[in-house]
C-alpha cells in the first residue's frame, strides 16, 4: 500500500515537473514596437480681435428752448445800478405804515369784515310729555305714602306677591296714571288705588320741574 501511494507521488510529481519545464522554455513571439506618438501636419490657429459696434448716440436738440429763469451766457451791454432801498414798501395813502381804511380797521379774517357773533338759538319749547328717568334727571321723591287695602278674597285665598306698576308722576308730584307691568288679579286694583294717591317730590332737569315715567311696587304680605 505505502509502495502504490510513493509511486502515484513521484508519476504525478513527474508530469507536473515536465509541463512546468515545457511552458518556461516554450516563448512566443515578442510584441512589436509601437512609434511614439507624434504630431505631423501641424496648422497653427491665428486668434483676432474681432472689433465691437461703435455705441449708439442719443440725438441732441440744437434747438432747446432757454428758460426765462437761466443765468445768462451772454454779457449785457451795460449794467443797471442798484437801488439802495430795494425791498421797500411804499406807504399806503401817503402814511408810512398806515392801513387801507385808516388806522382803527383791520384785514378780514377768515373772510368775514366786521361781522358780528349770530344769537343764540332760542330754546327749545317745553312740550310737556313726560320723560323717562336717565341721568341728568333728578328723580322724584315720595312725600306722601298710602299703603293698599288688601282685598279680602286675596286675604281668604292667602295671596302674596309683589305688584309692578308704572306711573306718570306730574311736574308737581301728583300722579296723573297708572299702569300694572307685573301683577296678580287679586291685588292690582289694590294696588292702583294706592299708589294713585302718592305724592312726590317734582323730578328736575337743568332745574326745572319736569313730568316723568317712573316704575314703582307695591308688596302684599300677610302677617
Amino acid at each position: 500500500m505505502r509502495t502504490f501511494t510513493f509511486v502515484s507521488v513521484v508519476i504525478h510529481g513527474a508530469v507536473l515537473g515536465t509541463v512546468l519545464l515545457l511552458q518556461a522554455f516554450h516563448v512566443g513571439p515578442l510584441p512589436a514596437l509601437h512609434d511614439a506618438l507624434a504630431f505631423n501636419d501641424v496648422t497653427p490657429v491665428v486668434i483676432k480681435d474681432i472689433p465691437l459696434a461703435p455705441p449708439q448716440r442719443s440725438a441732441v436738440h440744437t434747438d432747446s428752448v432757454t428758460s426765462a429763469n437761466a443765468a445768462p451766457i451772454e454779457a449785457p451791454a451795460r449794467i443797471t445800478p442798484e437801488t439802495e432801498h430795494p425791498n421797500d414798501v411804499r406807504p399806503l395813502g401817503g402814511v408810512e405804515g398806515a392801513l387801507p381804511g385808516g388806522a382803527n380797521s383791520f384785514p378780514e379774517i377768515g373772510g368775514v369784515s366786521g361781522a358780528t357773533l349770530p344769537p343764540p338759538p332760542p330754546p327749545a319749547p317745553k312740550t310737556g310729555a313726560p320723560l323717562r328717568l336717565h341721568t341728568g334727571i333728578l328723580p322724584p321723591q315720595k312725600i306722601v305714602d298710602v299703603a293698599p287695602v288688601y282685598p279680602p278674597l286675596a286675604r281668604a285665598s292667602r295671596q302674596e306677591g309683589i305688584v309692578i306698576l308704572e306711573t306718570v308722576i306730574t311736574a308737581n308730584g301728583s300722579v296723573e296714571s297708572v299702569r300694572v307691568l307685573k301683577g296678580y288679579p287679586l291685588l292690582d286694583g289694590a294696588a292702583i288705588e294706592a299708589v294713585r294717591q302718592w305724592r312726590f317730590t317734582p323730578a328736575r332737569l337743568n332745574g326745572e320741574p319736569v313730568p316723568v315715567v317712573m316704575t314703582v311696587t307695591v308688596n302684599f304680605t300677610l302677617k
